[in-house]
């Protein structure tokens, strides 16, 4: 394969990393650490909408390091950067509400932003709370370089002290309305909000978020069982180091994510949601999501979406279970 060919795996990076009248741009990026070598080797990527204040998003800057080592490790060039995000379970409510939908688009804007200007070869996402799926996957759309969707992952259950019962986000919900009617005191409702998210990722039942990242795996821009690794899990750090291989292989087939984000894909993943029970955010996400591949070939309605559900069922067993964090993660491992 040609370095200076159309099928170049650099064919986007290369614009800074080989003209001679590109001095300026290549003495900035030796001052970032990369060697004479490392000038021919394709640039990633690697976005993570990481922030310390939310439990779905705290965990994705040590994953984003567990990707760099795995793009790095396939001969590639890895640049992490940020995005911003905002937490819709504490937001909900409240005032703060009003920045999540508009955050999505934030989102896909500011790594469009990044990816362009840097002239980076493929992108590696790494969302974690609701509006971060679809964000990443509409600049992704935008952009249509070789990129890959790592989920930050699902948490897991807590467990009340006192009872031993297991415990989730709508235990905190349900909590304040059981304190109103005197079915617990207060200490009882202290010792649950203190309890019901134990460590990082997404809130476990089928949200916004595992909806999403379901959905865009049955997309095709996602590792298989990148939906069901739990957060904190072996599996989902082995997942970050496997997406540098991945990643690898989609730059040497040319394979961008128009190529895959078909209609029929969207109908797939229309379909899963369908299955799931899952979120009905998934309609003005995965609507937004097709459009962003500005083929109206591609784009997908709310029409698609009443016809799927007419010949799809619900599988309201796994719907129910998927429901409750505790019975998500055991289905991870089927």
């Amino acid at each position: 394969m040609s370095e200076d060919g159309d099928d170049a795996m650099n064919k986007y990076s290369r614009t800074l990393t080989q003209p001679k009248s590109a001095g300026a741009s290549q003495a900035m990026l030796y001052a970032t650490g990369l060697t004479e070598d490392d000038m021919s080797k394709p640039q990633v990527g690697i976005c993570s909408v990481w922030y310390e204040g939310n439990p779905c998003n705290m965990h994705l800057l040590e994953l984003s390091e567990h990707v760099k080592t795995g793009v790095e490790s396939n001969d590639l060039v890895g640049y992490r950067f940020n995005t911003v995000g905002v937490s819709d379970g504490i937001s909900m409510g409240t005032n703060g509400m009003r920045y999540s939908l508009q955050s999505r688009d934030l989102i896909a804007d500011s790594i469009e932003t990044t990816m362009g200007a840097q002239w980076y070869d493929g992108l590696i996402a790494l969302p974690g709370c609701d509006k971060n799926m679809p964000g990443t996957v509409m600049a992704m759309g935008r952009l249509n370089r070789p990129s890959i969707m790592v989920y930050g992952g699902t948490i897991r259950a807590g467990t009340q002290p006192s009872t031993g019962d297991k415990l989730d986000i709508v235990s905190a919900f349900q909590s304040y309305g059981e304190s109103l009617y005197d079915k617990i005191t207060e200490e009882e409702r202290k010792e649950i909000i203190q309890h019901s998210c134990p460590g990082p990722g997404a809130c476990g039942g089928m949200y916004t978020a595992n909806t999403m990242a379901t959905a865009i795996e049955a997309l095709g821009l996602s590792l298989p069982y990148s939906s069901s690794s739990p957060a904190d899990s072996k599996e989902k750090r082995d997942e970050c180091i496997r997406a540098g291989e991945a990643m690898k292989t989609l730059l040497k087939m040319d394979l961008k994510p128009r190529d895959i984000m078909t209609k029929a894909a969207f109908e797939n993943a229309i379909r899963m949601v369908m299955m799931t029970g899952g979120s009905t955010n998934a309609v003005l996400h995965l609507i937004a999501m097709s459009r962003s591949c500005q083929n109206p070939d591609v784009a997908i309605t709310l029409d698609d979406f009443q016809r799927l559900s007419d010949v799809v069922s619900t599988c309201w067993a796994a719907a129910k279970c998927m429901r409750k964090t505790e019975t998500l993660l055991e289905m991870s491992n089927i």
